[in-house]
């Protein structure tokens, strides 16, 4: 009798067991989509040694990717909306054309291109016609500015605007700059706007281009405002090109922290966001100090 018991505990446990066995089996991942998420999340991201003494900054909207010794936060990172409020309904149409620019059009042509106009054109020649175009932006800033209420600011472009025009011979010559008005960044359309409430709308990666936001697209109401309106199509695309190859050239001392990220494409996509906002001038609710602070440092050469 007791022996017949005794047998019948040993089958249910048994049972007990083998049922364990199987949900756990069902439930986990397997090591192979485990190790494709890992790698999608890893867009060129080298090994950094652990005896370097320089400490890497931290990743933007990835902090406890880095931090975590656990891999499942490795496996969600494949989902930027986990860690980021922007809106990017088309993420993945986004990603595609993030990999064209990054891995082709900018390794191949953008940055190049960008390095020969720096290093080979006479910095005094850079420098004449960085003025001459940034002076074409001083009008509708003004504007932009006063919408915005800034109504020094919209002083300050206005009188940049005509004493270069002048006397500094149509803006080669920073002859504001000199007289102590100092030179602010321009303030666009899609600014103004945003600064009253209206949100950037899907966020979108254009090939050739980089990113933008659908609100983007209502600066081309600063195309309306002389001198800029008397520009044709070439002249224009001439303006974006030349200004597009300084700005590329200043972010090559900035292409080591985009390699280190474990998400480039999230990275780019968060600056993007925050610098929009601060353009905008608008005042989140919430701070992160040590984030805000690894922007600044990132987009510093921009101002």
């Amino acid at each position: 009798m007791q022996s017949a018991l005794t047998g019948k505990k040993v089958s249910l446990f048994a049972v007990f067991v083998s049922s364990v066995f199987l949900a756990g089996c069902s439930s986990a991942p397997s090591e192979a989509e485990q190790s494709v998420n890992v790698e999608e999340t890893s867009i060129k991201n080298p090994p950094i040694s652990e005896s370097s003494d320089t400490a890497q900054p931290e990743p933007i909207g990835a902090p406890e990717i880095v931090a975590s010794q656990d891999p499942k936060p490795a496996a969600v990172a494949d989902d930027p909306e986990t860690d980021s409020d922007v809106y990017d309904p088309i993420e993945g149409f986004n990603r595609v054309m993030w990999d064209i620019n990054y891995d082709y059009l900018d390794p191949y042509f953008v940055r190049p291109v960008s390095l020969a106009y720096v290093n080979y054109t006479p910095d005094p020649v850079r420098l004449g016609v960085r003025n001459f175009l940034a002076n074409l932006d001083e009008p509708f800033s003004a504007v932009n500015n006063a919408v915005m209420g800034n109504g020094g600011k919209a002083l300050d472009h206005f009188n940049r605007f005509w004493i270069n025009s002048t006397l500094g011979l149509l803006g080669f010559i920073d002859i504001a700059s000199a007289a102590g008005i100092e030179k602010r960044s321009k303030k666009e359309f899609g600014d103004a706007i945003g600064h009253y409430g209206v949100g950037h709308g899907p966020y979108i990666m254009v090939p050739g281009y980089g990113p933008t936001a659908v609100r983007s697209f209502a600066d081309t109401v600063d195309g309306f405002y002389p001198p800029i309106s008397y520009l044709n199509f070439w002249a224009s695309f001439g303006k974006w090109a030349l200004e597009g190859m300084e700005k590329r050239a200043l972010l090559v001392p900035q292409e080591a922290t985009l390699e280190q990220s474990p998400d480039p494409y999230a990275l780019t996509r968060d600056i993007y966001i925050q610098r929009q906002d601060y353009n905008a001038e608008v005042i989140t609710d919430e701070v992160d100090e040590e984030q805000e602070a690894y922007i600044d440092d990132y987009l510093e050469d921009f101002e």
